[in-house]
Parts: C-alpha cells; structure tokens; sequence
C-alpha cells in the first residue's frame, strides 16, 4: 500500500523553522549547521493473564540545532514552534560551540570537528516499507488481540500465566543543513511478544517461554500474518514448555552448535555490532559503554572468524529497524561489508568520525533519538549473510553427531571489549546422531569473540534467513536507545564450551 507522509506533520513550519535557525547560524560565523525537526509518538500495551496490566500513549515533539563553529560542536534544542525561537535556539547552539571551544583549548588540544564531505540531497522524502499504520487502528481492537492470544495460551494444560505486550512507534523527521540537503522522512516500528509460564506446585520449579516473533519496521498487517504465522506459534508454545519443564538439566562440555537465528541474531548483536562501532573502536564510548578488542590498526588484517563469514552493515534492509533513507546528518542510506571472507574489512561511521580516520564518507550512522539528544554514531542493521548454495536448518543438524540446536534468546554476558562472552537462549534441543531427541535446559554457550566465529563451520541458505532485533539498544551520555535489525541464517559451530548455569550458580 502506497503511504504518505502524515499531513499533520507537513502542516508545520518545517521550512520556516529551518530557515530562521540556519540563517542565524551562519550569520553567527557557523562553518556547519543542520536543524533537525522531530516528532516521535510511541504507545505500549501490557496484559497479564488476559487482563489489562497497563498503557502509555506519548508524543515527542521538538527540534534541535547542531553547528560546528571555530572547529567545535554547539547543540541545542527548543520547542517553541515560532521563527524567533528557532533562531534562539540556533544562538545558543553557536555560544556552546564557543564555550567548548574555549575548555578544549584550555585542555591544551588544537583538535578541530571536521565533516566528511557528502552529495546534496534536496528535497528528498523516504517512507518506511509497512501497510497499514498501527495509530490507525484503534486500542480496543489491539488490547482484543493481545487477549485473545493470552486466552489461547492459557487454555491449554500446564500454562498458569500468560504476558503479552505490544509496542509501536510512529517517527516522523525533518533535516536541512546549511549544504542545501532537505530531508523528509516517516518510519513505523512494532514489537509484539507474548511469554507463557509454567509452575510445578509440588516442587516450586517453573519455567518459561516466549515468541519468537521479532520487532520489526512494519506495520498492523504483521499481526494478522503478513511476515509471521501467529496460529502456528501459540499452538506450539505449550507444549514445547512442557517438555522444557520435564527436560534434563545438561551436562557441560564441548558441544557442536546448530544456532537458530532467533538466537544468532544478539550473538551478532553484541559480538559484531557494538565491536564494529568505530567511535567505539577508538575510545570515545570507554568512560560508559566500553572500547572495542577490533581496533582501527586492524583494518584489514584481524582475522574475525571463519572464511564463511560475510558480515554486512545495512541501512536499507526491507523492515529494518535501523533502515532509513538518510541518517540525522544528511547522509544517504548505504549497505557495505564490514567483515569479508572472516576478515574484518569495515567499520560503522558518521560524518566526523569518517573524516577523523581518513574514509572518504560516511556511511550513514549518525542517529538521534529524540529532538533532545545530539546525533551519535549508532548501529546500522548488522548481518551475517547466508551461503546461497547453503542447507537448511535440518540439514545443519544432520551434519551433527553430538550437539545443542539453540533457540531464542534470553540473557547474554560480554566484556567491555566485545570479547569474551556466553548467551542463553529460549529453547535448547540435543542433537544424536543427526537427529533431534529432546530439549535440554540450564544451557549456556561460552566463548570469546574470534574464537565463536572461528569455529563456523557451515552458513544455512537464504531459507533459514530471519530479519531478527531489538528496540533497546543503549549507547551515549546522556543515554540514548535505538532500535535495530540483524539479519542471519541458521549457523552451525564446531566444539563450543557450554556451561550448565544452575551449576555455576552454585545450586
């Protein structure tokens, strides 16, 4: 269905706006400026056992300023929608550059903020690929829904409680900059999750399980079964959970792994994605977020994993949740390698950090997430890509005498660094001899980073791709949350340490 950008949002002076804060600016001696005008509407709702839990319904609305002056940044930000206070805000955006100035002379640095250069794009307008907008539909009809697929859990034996959640995000953004770019973008974003629970009355134990249904960038039709089979997931929920209530707890030791993309995907997450930053690779995020083990003198020579693997970044994957036309600096959205034949070949990069480190441009990874916040260098859609020729899940667990199939995610650990890390996961099957002979739990998967991918021994094919992710991803001071897709196929990886965590825990 063809979309429009929301009238609503176009009936606001947007050009005005812009051009009162960027005639300003440069009239106050800005080298660079860019406005950015937002408004973000975001609504969740909550069931608990069939019945309303809760609710939020909130809009953003706002606009920012962001200059470079004497070779420092300034950034402010207002909501007062007249001329005369875009142009404030613009004045106080040039006094913070010039105050920064001063304190980073002080500090004894002559370092200057300079852009990679990039084309112009004037006047240009990207809608996110979705059908029906998800405000469209009315609340009572989406609390309808989350009930009825709580009650369908909940009638079957050996479910005692049901959540179900809902969240959806309407983004709509307006760019200019002081270079002629003039952007006009709409992006529409869901995450419906539901996790049933088990509880063993004689014993106090229980267990879980949730959907693996990911968010993703598309709209209401994702409910009703365009990208996902709901029917086929709840009806099998129950009884996988009761087979995981009755499953042995493993043994540890090395395993062969046959890892679902439903898993795969927050493995790429942490180990590739965050590691791949290269603001973060050079330090900049190490006061809070941490640093990266693949460093920017490594470029073409650390050795990531496995020649299998072919890592790409992607701000233009069909329903992604990073996918955009152009970033919160102007910059067209791109797809490139970042890791080629298991060699580390690219990095993630906005406009300064480009310039800084000698790339032509940028490839698009300056982002924002509210008229509030300074742009930062923020995660595109990172992927592992298949092998065209390659098997499909089935046929990766018929190539394994002794190992684990490893479904859905749960909790994760890793380093500051990126490196050494172990993953749990939703649902863990014993593989015999090739064949599937029940579910396993207190299952963990422990390596470090170069090892993990290093020991990649076979890519599925384009059948087992799944475009999973996240809405949460945290990164800045003051922090910042994202959302964003990694696209993988099932993978299979020869002798992983798998930890039993109840032992670890010390029970």
């Amino acid at each position: 269905m063809a979309q429009h950008i929301d009238p609503s949002f176009l009936a606001l002076p947007l050009r005005a706006l812009a051009d009162a804060a960027l005639a300003r600016a440069r009239a106050l001696g800005a080298e660079h400026a860019d406005f950015r005008l937002e408004r973000v509407r975001s609504a969740s709702w909550r069931l608990r056992d069939g019945r309303p839990s809760g609710s939020s319904d909130t809009t953003d609305l706002g606009y920012a300023v962001r200059v470079v002056h004497g070779g420092s940044w300034g950034f402010a930000s207002g909501v007062d929608l007249t001329m005369d206070g875009a142009a404030k805000v613009a004045s106080q955006a040039v006094a913070m550059a010039k105050l920064s100035a001063q304190v980073i002379r002080a500090a004894g640095s002559d370092e200057r903020v300079e852009l990679a250069d990039e084309p112009v794009h004037a006047d240009r307008t990207w809608i996110s690929s979705y059908d029906i907008d998800p405000f469209t539909v009315p609340d009572a009809d989406k609390s309808a829904l989350l009930a009825d697929w709580s009650g369908r859990l909940l009638a079957a034996q050996g479910v005692d409680h049901v959540d179900a959640s809902l969240t959806t995000v309407h983004e709509n953004k307006f760019y200019a900059d002081t270079a002629g770019t003039v952007t006009t973008q709409q992006r529409v974003r869901l995450h419906p999750e539901l996790t049933a629970v088990s509880v063993d009355d004689s014993s106090g134990e229980f267990d879980s399980m949730r959907t693996l249904a990911p968010p993703t960038g598309r709209g209401w039709e994702y409910l009703t079964g365009t990208g996902w089979d709901w029917d086929a997931e709840l009806e099998q929920i129950p009884e996988l959970l009761a087979e995981k209530m009755r499953a042995p707890s493993v043994d540890p030791g090395l395993y062969d792994l046959v890892v679902d993309p439903s898993n795969l995907w927050l493995t790429i997450h942490e180990s590739i994605g965050h590691a791949t930053e290269l603001d973060r690779a050079l330090g900049y995020e190490a006061a809070y977020a941490g640093t990266s083990f693949a460093t920017f003198d490594q470029l073409g020579k650390l050795r990531y994993g496995s020649e299998l693997m072919n890592v790409t970044g992607d701000r233009t994957a069909e329903h992604g949740l990073a996918t955009i036309g152009y970033d919160d600096e102007g910059v067209a959205a791109q797809s490139w390698d970042l890791i080629k034949d298991g060699t580390l070949t690219g990095y993630q990069l906005d406009r300064r950090i480009a310039r800084l480190t000698g790339f032509e441009r940028s490839n698009g990874c300056a982002f924002a997430d509210s008229p509030g916040h300074v742009p930062v260098q923020r995660m595109a859609n990172v992927s592992l890509r298949p092998d065209p020729a390659g098997l499909s899940t089935e046929g990766l667990i018929g190539g394994v005498d002794r190992g684990i199939y490893v479904v859905g995610d749960r909790s994760w650990s890793i380093d500051m660094q990126r490196y050494n890390f172990q993953f749990t996961g939703q649902r863990f099957f014993r593989i015999e001899n090739g064949r599937i002979t029940g579910q396993l739990r207190d299952v963990a998967y422990q390596a470090n980073t170069t090892d993990f991918w290093g020991s990649m021994a076979a890519v599925g094919g384009p059948q087992t791709y799944v475009l999973g992710g996240a809405f949460n991803c945290g990164k800045a001071q003051p922090g910042q949350v994202a959302a964003v897709s990694h696209g993988c196929p099932s993978a299979l990886f020869r002798g992983v340490n798998i930890l039993n965590t109840t032992q670890e825990a010390g029970r």
